[in-house]
């Protein structure tokens, strides 16, 4: 079973660069895209409805700002739109889609880097989301949260990290509650299961020359229950082509879709 997830800056904007015909390659079961920045109503082109995908998305409120998408190749058993949290549910940051005992979920927590109000909502969206995702592990069920989180965990993560410990994104509070995720909450960072290296990033800024230096952060995660963890196989993330800001992480998985497919 193959997974991807990508920030795509833009989901038109992204499909101007070439992100849909380079999906149409990846044999992908689920692709997660958070920060698509378009209304439904504006996604008319046959392109945002991918064959042979059923596709699902999960708008802002406010035009061209947030928003989530889910492609799934099974026609999921239950879509879950939002976590009836009105502000949060407004930004367009949650979309669950369920195919037998598996959830594939698309992620988008806020930034903080526009300001301290923000850093406040990201502090209390983070505050609210750790019970909920320690309630996912009461359910009978495996769970991959596929995201942009905007938090790096570890200096591993990121090529400045000393500069950058004051910084939205890198705080101690934000690497506390990555700690209790992967911790006390018992949620594995399934990138980390089978890539060890340094150096490896999936979001760069468009300052300077942070993409030809490969002065980035790994932000973006798929977040998998222990159930899955012996499952992952590989993992990657794509930097021959840029469609956004972001790279997408690749991540395939030994388990069985509904119809034997995926696996």
């Amino acid at each position: 079973m193959r997974v991807i997830s990508l920030n795509a800056n833009g989901i038109r904007a992204a499909a101007r660069k070439g992100l849909y015909p380079w999906l149409a390659r990846q044999r992908a079961d689920f692709v997660c895209l958070q920060e698509t920045r378009a209304q439904e109503h504006q996604l008319g082109d046959r392109c945002f409805r991918p064959r042979p995908f059923h596709c699902f998305y999960h708008d802002a409120e406010k035009k061209g700002y947030s928003g989530v998408a889910i492609y799934s190749r099974i026609e999921p058993d239950r879509v879950q739109i939002g976590l009836d949290w009105p502000e949060f549910d407004a930004e367009g940051r949650y979309l669950e889609v369920q195919v037998g005992r598996l959830s594939v979920i698309s992620l988008y927590l806020p930034s903080g880097t526009s300001s301290e109000a923000r850093q406040q909502v990201k502090f209390e969206v983070l505050d609210r989301l750790l019970p909920y995702l320690r309630s996912l592990r009461r359910r009978r069920r495996e769970y991959i949260i596929c995201g942009d989180w905007n938090m790096a965990h570890k200096p591993i993560d990121l090529k400045n990290w000393r500069s950058n410990q004051k910084n939205s994104g890198f705080l101690p509070e934000e690497r506390a509650w990555l700690d209790r995720l992967f911790g006390e909450a018992g949620f594995v960072d399934g990138h980390r299961v089978v890539e060890p290296r340094p150096e490896v990033y999936t979001w760069w800024s468009n300052r300077g020359r942070a993409w030809e230096k490969n002065v980035g952060w790994r932000i973006d995660y798929q977040v998998i229950t222990p159930g899955l963890k012996d499952r992952v196989q590989r993992a990657r993330v794509y930097t021959a082509r840029r469609f956004s800001d972001h790279a997408p992480l690749i991540m395939d998985y030994d388990w069985a879709l509904p119809g034997g497919q995926g696996c």
